[in-house]
């Protein structure tokens, strides 16, 4: 059986020396590099000055080291937050297996340059959508709880709490301090936004500084926090320096306010300038309806002056005297015909009793009936003799017996 190859196998493993030897070695390859980052913690010894160098962009950063009369020669004065470019060496100590940067040049990051790639960031940013006016939320008219991240103690909190204050007495706060300028600034307004836009309460967030240089306000122009306030569910008050000052993050936040100021007048109403607009509303809202009840009882008494409300009964009396009219035409027409009718029936009635078996009897006629069946005689042959006869005459009745025929008789 071979053996394994060293380090490649718990049988045969490498010494912490042999790893660390390896390890530098391959480090010390990679030659001189320049890095570019802000410095987050400077520590001077007597010969030596330990530094801090940290990405604005990512959570990350390195340990370097240099001479001490490098920083005390640099071109700008070094302190935490200072933007720099260095040259140095990477190194790697095998006695405490820690990596660090070997520095041998410090340079200053110009303010050309600083706000060249601002300007690179804001074309990106503005590629993305971020500030896309469609995406900007509205502001709340009456915030229950207004976010406030800005420095402890500070003129900008100063400014926002009192004027909100005045404008509307009952404003409520959930105050975040951090820092406002130098290398904690992004992450700790960062922390204090996903804060804030986790709290229910919280209706909108105004971010607050005061002005400054350009320098002192590049961490809101950072795109970590540019894109932390873009993530935000709740509306975003960007009050960053002055007028003139132009931050990144007062593109991308939902609302621009000039100053600190001008943030407090933004995020809440005046209660003054309500109060005076609720009574001017009163005021011409009762002015409207008096204007409408008055036009409403001209109306009505337009209404009412007209003829057929003005006296309801005239077209009834009218139409009564026509109907009395007609009912006295009627009634005239009916009496004519009646008259004319009984007229005519009186002529029927004397031709009836004319014509009638009454007016012949009474002129001397008689009707005869045999008594046995009442049949009246048409002939002689009806009466044979000792037929009981009844002859009715014009006043009454009376009894015979025929004897025959004269024929017979004879």
């Amino acid at each position: 059986m071979t053996e394994a190859e060293p380090g490649k196998s718990p049988d045969n493993p490498w010494p912490v020396r042999a790893v660390a030897t390896r390890v530098a070695k391959y480090i010390d390859r990679l030659g001189t590099v320049w890095i570019e980052g802000q410095l987050t913690e400077l520590k001077l010894r007597q010969n030596t000055a330990w530094m801090v160098l940290r990405d604005p962009a990512a959570d990350m950063s390195l340990s370097v080291s240099c001479p001490r009369d490098l920083v005390a020669n640099a071109p700008v004065p070094l302190t935490e937050g200072t933007q720099v470019l260095m040259h140095g060496k990477p190194q790697f100590y095998t006695r405490n297996g820690s990596f660090s940067l070997r520095i041998y040049e410090i340079r200053a990051v110009g303010l050309g340059e600083l706000l060249a790639r601002i300007e690179r960031l804001r074309r990106l940013l503005d590629a993305e959508g971020l500030f896309d006016p469609r995406l900007k939320r509205p502001l709340p008219f009456l915030p229950r709880t207004i976010g406030l991240i800005t420095g402890r103690a500070s003129a900008a909190e100063h400014d926002v709490v009192s004027v909100a204050g005045d404008r509307w007495p009952a404003v409520h706060f959930a105050i975040r301090n951090t820092a406002v300028q130098g290398p904690n600034t992004v992450p700790q307004v960062v922390e204090a936004l996903r804060s804030l836009d986790a709290d229910p309460e919280v209706d909108v967030i105004v971010i607050a500084r005061g002005g400054g240089s350009v320098e002192d306000l590049l961490p809101f122009s950072d795109e970590t926090l540019c894109r932390e306030i873009a993530k935000c569910t709740t509306p975003v008050i960007s009050a960053i320096g002055h007028e003139p000052d132009n931050p990144l993050c007062d593109l991308v936040a939902d609302l621009r306010a000039a100053t600190p100021t001008d943030a407090a007048k933004r995020v809440v109403p005046d209660a003054a300038a309500e109060q005076a607009l609720i009574t001017d509303l009163c005021r011409r809202g009762g002015r409207a309806l008096r204007n409408w009840v008055h036009r409403e009882e001209r109306l009505i008494d337009q209404l009412r002056s007209r003829p057929v409300l003005a006296q309801p009964l005239a077209a009834l009396t009218a139409r009564s005297e026509e109907i009395e009219r007609a009912r006295s035409a009627a009634r005239r027409d009916i009496t004519r015909l009646l008259a004319v009718e009984g007229e005519r029936v009186g002529h029927l009635a004397a031709r009836l009793s004319t014509l009638g078996p009454a007016a012949t009897l009474a002129r001397g006629y008689a009707v005869v009936q045999t008594v046995a069946d009442g049949e009246v005689l048409r002939t002689t042959a009806d009466a044979p003799a000792g037929t009981q006869l009844r002859v009715r005459v014009s006043d009454g009745a009376v009894t015979a017996v025929s004897h025959g025929s004269e024929e017979d008789t004879k």
